[in-house]
């Protein structure tokens, strides 16, 4: 993954967030926990896998990995708003189902929200890296998926959103 690249892109995407709502002094922090939480649930929402009553598929690849940046983007913004930065360097293995990996992502968010340092922001990488690999997708597909929503979210705040 090329962490300088997606860190560099986050940060000037938060610059610009700020500067257009005027809120570039304020502590986020807390927000953008929430937000992460948020994503979380949509992308396990959209993997349907704790849906044991449900025999709908889970949607779509391209969709979950919309999903999946979401998320990526938000990790990485917390980790500026502290001033972390997480290079790991070997893919993440998966631990466990992926009901069970969700569960402990909600922990390990939890865990740097209460503690934001070093080892619970990588630990809150891990587990989201390990759900990466879990729904099969590769570090180009990912790093190219947030290169696109980066631009998208570029322009949604162009236009207002």
């Amino acid at each position: 993954m090329n962490w300088t690249k997606l860190y560099d892109m986050q940060q000037q995407l938060d610059a610009f967030i700020e500067k257009e709502k005027n809120i570039e002094n304020q502590n986020l922090f807390d927000k953008k926990i929430v937000a992460l939480f948020v994503e979380a649930g949509e992308l396990a929402n959209e993997t349907r896998c704790f849906k044991f009553w449900s025999e709908k598929d889970p949607s779509d690849k391209d969709v979950i990995l919309e999903e999946y940046v979401d998320g990526v983007h938000f990790l990485l913004s917390l980790g500026l708003e502290k001033g972390l930065r997480y290079e790991g360097f070997k893919r993440e293995e998966p631990a466990g189902e992926l009901t069970e990996q969700f569960k402990e992502l909600y922990g390990s968010i939890h865990s740097f929200a209460v503690n934001a340092d070093y080892q619970t922001y990588a630990q809150a990488w891990k587990v989201y890296l390990g759900i990466g690999r879990s729904l099969g997708f590769t570090e180009d597909e990912v790093m190219q998926a947030y290169v696109d929503k980066n631009e998208i979210n570029i322009l949604r705040q162009q236009q207002g959103y």
